[in-house]
């Protein structure tokens, strides 16, 4: 178990020490979670429409982005790998590329 715990700690460790990265998705999850409130209708036939699976990995991502991109970092190691950044950050990208040019 120790060395899965390491693992995870290691593999969060780029974008926990990187601003940049943090603050990328952050304003993605901002802006995701803007586009939603501000029109939720227009936001869902641009990306396609919501779902099962779309609608609960939206708000997911968009609470981890905030989560991630404010500096927050879990202790425990399964909460690290519930508000994985890495998961998150390809939602975010995924929604992104479906609104802006699909």
């Amino acid at each position: 178990m120790s060395k899965l715990i390491d693992q995870v700690v290691k593999a969060h460790q780029p974008i926990e020490n990187s601003a940049l990265l943090r603050a990328l998705i952050f304003v993605l999850a901002i802006g995701h979670a803007g586009l939603v409130m501000w029109e939720p209708t227009l936001y869902a036939q641009a990306i396609g429409g919501f779902n099962a699976v779309i609608a609960p990995l939206l708000i997911w991502s968009v609470c981890t982005g905030v989560i991630v991109g404010i500096g927050f970092v879990p202790r425990a190691w399964f909460w690290k790998l519930f508000f994985s950044p890495y998961l998150s950050f390809a939602v975010l990208c995924y929604l992104t590329i479906r609104y802006v040019w699909v």
